[in-house]
């Protein structure tokens, strides 16, 4: 895949960074609300415009003074890396409110750097009666841009701008991924331990705070000469226990991810001894509902002592006409164990779950299962005259059957 030119968008905290991804994006969406921080992960897209395209990436508020916050100063450490590594640095100032502090030493530093700036004075919304250009003429970039992120006043000009610059003019992207996987669990099981592990580089902020996650990242891999996205979703917890608009939103963001999925990884923490009611009501609504590829992933196995493993198994005894039909493999971020193993499992899964049956094969199942166990509706045989393979990822079969509202779901 031809490396794409970088798009970094950049600017202190709440000037609309966010919108401004929001706008540009089709795919992908970063959370918004009307207070500052909400942004952690870096968040990227691939945008396309007139046929040349490029990896935008939204940031986290940069600040270049060093913060005792953990959380904040892994995102203003990462937000310097993508700043350093980009193209384009589209540096975003709020037009309204105008130059403050934080946004001079913004600039000092771009400046420093030696990047090429888009600044972008965001919030016109009416460039015609906009007169406050002249102040910002002072922070010394080249390139200016004035637009309205919320209502798409001069985004086309801005696009025409960043297609004009990029160094490599790449006509086309690569074809869509082969499948997407995506990491789902309740908080801090090591949904983003996993995802740096795989992707061996620091992708996603870790911390043992919950909630470090907040949005759904995803990042395109290479396994087997194949591409696949991995996607990395904030921990789901119980519905009594989200009280924030903030966490329901990043609720919102786990469940699109899992909608959008073809294997689902639900990770599980293994030294718990115990599955709890949320994460099987994930699992039967991943599998049976969402009808997704699931492999359960029990985590921390370096906790885990012979005992604590032994109350697990009989915890489950009762799930097991459901939990047999899932892979499962014990792995430990930690340690390294079973993690170089989890993207084969991925792969074996996948070729079964997008399998192409002959039609004959799945007629000569049926027809045999009928024999064995005979279906009956009021002393009246349910025939079933022939079937076929209609959709793969999820397997779908089309029975053509005697009396077809007699037929309920899960009989085959």
């Amino acid at each position: 895949m031809n490396k794409l030119n970088s798009v970094v968008i950049v600017g202190r905290m709440n000037v609309g960074k966010s919108t401004l991804f929001n706008r540009l994006s089709v795919d992908v969406k970063s959370l918004i609300l009307d207070y500052a921080g909400v942004t952690r992960d870096i968040i990227k897209d691939v945008v396309c415009w007139q046929g040349h395209c490029f990896d935008l990436i939204d940031t986290g508020g940069i600040s270049f003074k060093k913060t005792d916050d953990v959380i904040q100063e892994a995102v203003r450490l990462r937000a310097l890396e993508m700043i350093k590594a980009a193209d384009i640095v589209l540096f975003v100032v709020d037009s309204k409110v105008g130059i403050v502090a934080q946004d001079l030493e913004i600039s000092k530093q771009l400046h420093k750097l030696g990047k090429k700036v888009f600044l972008i004075l965001n919030k016109v919304d009416n460039p015609l009666s906009f007169a406050g250009e002249l102040e910002f003429k002072k922070l010394g970039h080249k390139y200016v841009y004035q637009l309205s992120a919320q209502h798409g006043t001069g985004i086309s000009d801005l696009l025409d701008g960043i297609v004009e610059h990029l160094t490599v003019k790449t006509p086309t992207v690569e074809e869509d991924v082969r499948y997407k996987v995506v990491f789902l669990g309740k908080p801090n099981v090591g949904k983003s331990s996993l995802m740096n592990l795989l992707l061996k580089e620091e992708r996603s902020i870790v911390t043992d705070q919950p909630g470090t996650t907040r949005e759904a990242i995803s990042e395109r891999i290479k396994f087997y000469q194949e591409d696949l996205m991995v996607t990395d979703t904030p921990g789901i917890r119980r519905k009594r226990s989200v009280d924030s608009k903030l966490e329901t939103m990043m609720v919102k963001s786990s469940f699109h991810a899992l909608q959008h999925a073809d294997i689902v990884l639900l990770m599980l923490d293994g030294s718990a001894n115990a599955i709890a009611d949320q994460e099987l009501k994930l699992a039967f609504y991943t599998f049976n509902q969402q009808h997704k590829a699931l492999i359960l992933l029990y985590n921390k196995q370096d906790l885990v002592e012979e005992q604590g493993q032994a109350d697990m198994d009989f915890s489950l005894e009762v799930y097991h006409y459901f939990l047999k039909k899932i892979p499962k493999m014990m792995i430990s971020c930690k340690t390294g164990k079973n993690i170089g193993k989890v993207m084969a499992l991925v792969k074996k899964v996948w070729e079964r779950y997008s399998q192409t049956l002959p039609d004959d094969q799945i007629h000569m199942l049926i027809k045999e299962a009928l024999r064995k166990k005979p279906l009956m509706h009021k002393s009246m045989p349910l025939v079933v005259h022939r079937a076929r393979q209609i959709k793969t990822a999820p397997i779908t079969i089309l029975l053509e059957v005697n009396v077809p509202q007699w037929f309920g779901e899960g009989h085959f």
